[in-house]
């Protein structure tokens, strides 16, 4: 046992000795302690034969002293901290500046002085957006404020003033609904009330009760005389009966109250319906009375008696002529009304549809007159080529009207500006008024029914618009409104507060000179000023 210690320590020395560590035998105390110490870290195991002859010798560490090596190297773990998904994390949270701005009554002088960071922008294909850490705003908003009860004090009364405020929005829009509501209910019995009831629509009545039945009688005498020119009267009684529902269904649309799609009404429906009528007296009653009067040279028949034709276009003279009659009464009032000549209302065609009734009967009279005529000369001559070339003549009666009506409606239908001394008369009144220092690209334009659109560019005087101002104000609390400014913040409040008073007063001011000019000139329909 003696031998196998000494051979163990031995060799164990010689193993140091070996790898460069330790000399035992010239070392001080301290170091050999230290190589004793490795050396007790180190289990030798030898096994030897029945001669007790060493044949494997096994050198390794102890386990225990693995485990505490180990455990004196590792480092020591912290504790994990786990997240507390019921608690509310503002730190790490961004806000955009508007957002800082609206809930937290920050100014963008404010918001300067904290950090920013770019994210990218949630709409596709924007630059980057700025924002801030709410954690930064949270406390810059309570340095400005000096305390978050402050912050939430002055946050509710701004809460409560946007209520009133959406309250009373509400309040305005439901007295305005309502106010609507009368003004259609009005509007409506007023359009009852006109339309068809009016000067124009009773004119085109009667001219459709007495056409259609001329047409009536025009077409017996036909058949029974056979005579071209009489043909061609039926024809110009049928096509004026016609035009003349397509007036009256004019006249009534163009009453219809303005909607979204129409927001300026249906008044130019007259002289849309005006223009059809204008082409349906060129298309039918021109068209077919040339034709009949070339089918009646080119294959002349016997003539029958013209007793029952004359009597037929006798009655025809005397109610076209009751239709004139009537038709150039309303034409005179509608001219005397609008202060122009009789010539000059006719030529602007400024009431369509009596202008339509007025020149077809009097292509009805004149029609009447030339067949009646050829129709004797044919009956005298024996020759019933007259009685053809009277049906042409007819036509072409026609055709000059048609082509009257079609180009005076066309004009209106563009736009036409109203004349020059009704227009200098309505500048005159707005150049006068002492809020306008001068008007700019004046506009005046016939809308139809002796109806004007009137636009300007108003150039207002600042300074008398101030002045109006200031008379309804108190000078002395003004004055304690100034000595109060202190800071910017006083400044902006006090310029915001008068700057947008000014504004309201100046949009009650273009009312004002609105409803004097439509009080001055009636027939101001649409007035659109604008600020210079």
């Amino acid at each position: 046992m003696k031998n196998v210690i000494y051979r163990h320590l031995k060799t164990s020395t010689y193993i140091l000795d070996k790898s460069g560590s330790v000399n035992v035998k010239n070392k001080d105390p301290d170091t050999e302690d230290k190589v004793t110490k490795g050396v007790r870290e180190i289990v030798v195991k030898t096994e030897t034969d029945e001669n007790k002859v060493v044949t494997k010798v096994t050198i390794e560490k102890p386990q225990k002293a693995a485990s505490t090596t180990k455990e004196e190297i590792a480092p020591q773990v912290k504790k994990r901290l786990l997240i507390d998904f019921s608690a509310s994390y503002t730190e790490r949270n961004f806000i955009t500046p508007m957002r800082a701005m609206t809930e937290y009554l920050l100014k963008q002088s404010d918001l300067e002085s904290l950090p920013k960071v770019l994210r990218r922008s949630p709409y596709e294909s924007e630059p980057p957006i700025t924002v801030h850490y709410r954690k930064d705003v949270e406390a810059k908003a309570i340095e400005v404020w000096g305390s978050r009860e402050v912050l939430e004090k002055e946050l509710l009364r701004r809460e409560l003033d946007r209520r009133r405020y959406e309250q009373d929005v509400f309040t305005v829009k439901r007295r305005l609904r309502n106010y609507r509501r009368e003004m259609s209910d009005k509007r409506l019995k007023q359009a009852e009330e006109l339309g068809l009831k009016t000067r124009s629509g009773r004119v085109v009545l009667t001219a459709i009760g007495i056409n259609g039945c001329n047409f009536l009688f025009k077409l017996c005498a036909w058949f029974y005389t056979g005579s071209h020119s009489l043909f061609s009267e039926c024809i110009h009684s049928l096509a004026d009966t016609v035009n003349q529902l397509i007036l009256a269904y004019g006249i009534h649309k163009s009453v219809q109250i303005a909607d979204p799609d129409h927001p300026y009404g249906y008044t130019n429906m007259r002289y849309v319906s005006s223009l059809i009528s204008g082409v349906g007296i060129f298309c039918v009653g021109s068209g077919l009375s040339f034709y009949h009067g070339v089918v009646g040279i080119l294959d002349p028949q016997p003539l029958h008696d013209f007793f029952w034709a004359y009597f037929v276009l006798g009655g025809a003279v005397v109610s076209e002529g009751a239709t004139l009659m009537v038709a150039l009464s309303a034409i005179r009032k509608g001219a005397k009304e609008a202060n122009m000549s009789l010539r000059e209302y006719v030529l602007r065609s400024s009431d369509p549809s009596v202008n339509v009734v007025l020149l077809e009967d009097t292509a009805a009279v004149a029609g009447v007159v030339v067949a009646a005529s050829c129709m004797a000369v044919s009956q005298y001559t024996g020759n019933p080529l007259f009685d053809a070339v009277g049906s042409i003549l007819v036509g072409t009666i026609l055709g000059g009207v048609a082509s009257f009506i079609i180009l005076s409606n066309v004009g209106a239908l563009v736009g036409r500006s109203i004349p020059q001394e009704q227009l200098d008369e309505i500048n005159s009144v707005l150049e006068r008024d002492f809020m306008i220092r001068a008007i700019h690209d004046v506009k005046g334009i016939d809308i139809g029914s002796n109806l004007i659109r009137y636009k300007a560019e108003v150039d207002f005087d600042g300074r008398a618009l101030t002045r109006s101002y200031l008379e309804k104000h108190d000078l002395n609390a003004l004055l304690e409104d100034i000595r109060k400014i202190e800071t910017i913040d006083n400044v902006e409040a006090f310029l915001l507060k008068h700057g947008e008073n000014i504004v309201d007063m100046l949009g009650g001011e273009i009312d004002r000179i609105e409803l004097k000019l439509r009080k001055k000139f009636p027939q101001i329909r649409h007035c659109d000023l604008e600020i210079l």
